[in-house]
């Protein structure tokens, strides 16, 4: 069903995503909305308190559309505050990444995506929990979050681009090597793993081929659970270069599960936990959910595989 177009939308616009835009490509933007009928205002916005705060205060003043203008840390953000609200979400992709947009379909430029807005349907979509915290693709633990925090660290401090970071931050993990003594339950059965890496995915991941790291859908319900199997340093961290950018390898490395709830304890009281590429100091133990059609958000009115509707 075409959306309507008689509706408020606000637009959180990341200036420092991968193709951010400058103050003055707002007007750009509000612009194209206009030239579809669609009353949108643009808030632009540069770190996740201000994308939080952004998209709360949009739903409180009766937006009917919050658009997450950036990448998928930029989508999570406002993921986080329109979940359970019956307020529509839309995507338009200015990531280096962009997973979550990829997975449903919606155009990578920003005019195409914005006729998503207009022109699209509304999907409901789950998202991942850990901790109450909401995660739209995925949560990582042992090397994938040293990975991520020190790639931060290396363009924060040494102002390596995000490249450059990122081969030093695997490096220096590969130093590291950490081993994880892990206690499962999953749907309620136990079990016991020693691991570097560990891998909860919203929705099930495509491991077959060379079709890795995309998701068919985000509405069956479900985690899926990736726990690698022993194998050496450097192994692992090609491994986990290959889940930053969303290419895991085949099911042959991992033990692969599927559950709509997942408890996870080690011998740490705190650990760093990735959700979303974004990393955080966690309490022991990590318990993980699905939550069933969350999100609302905009797609394409014919996804791929579906017939165009008439």
């Amino acid at each position: 069903m075409p959306h309507p177009v008689q509706m408020l939308a606000v637009i959180i616009s990341n200036a420092s995503a991968g193709q951010g835009r400058p103050a003055e490509g707002a007007g750009e933007m509000e612009a194209a909305c206009r030239r579809r009928g669609l009353d949108a205002r643009v808030v632009l916005v540069r770190d996740g308190e201000d994308i939080t705060r952004a998209a709360s205060d949009a739903i409180e003043q009766g937006a009917s559309l919050v658009v997450a203008a950036g990448g998928d840390g930029t989508v999570s953000a406002v993921a986080s505050q329109v979940a359970g609200t019956g307020v529509t979400m839309g995507v338009i992709p200015m990531g280096t990444l962009n997973h979550f947009a990829k997975d449903l379909g919606i155009p990578l430029e920003a005019e195409g995506a914005i006729d998503v807005l207009v022109h699209g349907k509304v999907l409901d979509v789950d998202a991942g929990e850990v901790n109450g915290r909401l995660f739209i693709n995925n949560s990582g633990l042992g090397l994938y979050p040293d990975i991520v925090r020190e790639r931060e660290a290396q363009q924060r401090r040494l102002g390596r681009g995000k490249w450059a970071a990122l081969l030093h931050a695997c490096l220096r993990a590969a130093q590291r090597y950490p081993v994880l003594s892990l206690h499962f339950e999953v749907d309620g059965k136990k079990l016991e793993r020693r691991s570097a890496f560990v891998f909860i995915g919203n929705n099930e991941y495509t491991m077959t081929g060379f079709e890795i790291g995309e998701r068919a859908g985000l509405a069956d319900g479900k985690l899926s659970l990736y726990v690698t199997h022993r194998m050496g340093r450097f192994g692992l961290v090609w491994l986990a270069l290959r889940a930053l950018f969303g290419r895991l390898e085949q099911a042959r490395d991992f033990d692969m599960l599927t559950a709509t709830s997942v408890m996870v304890d080690t011998h740490k009281r705190s650990i760093r936990v990735a959700t979303d590429g974004e990393v955080t100091l966690m309490q022991t133990p990590l318990h993980y959910r699905i939550r069933p059609a969350a999100l609302r958000v905009m797609v394409p009115a014919s996804l791929p595989g579906e017939s165009p509707a008439v």
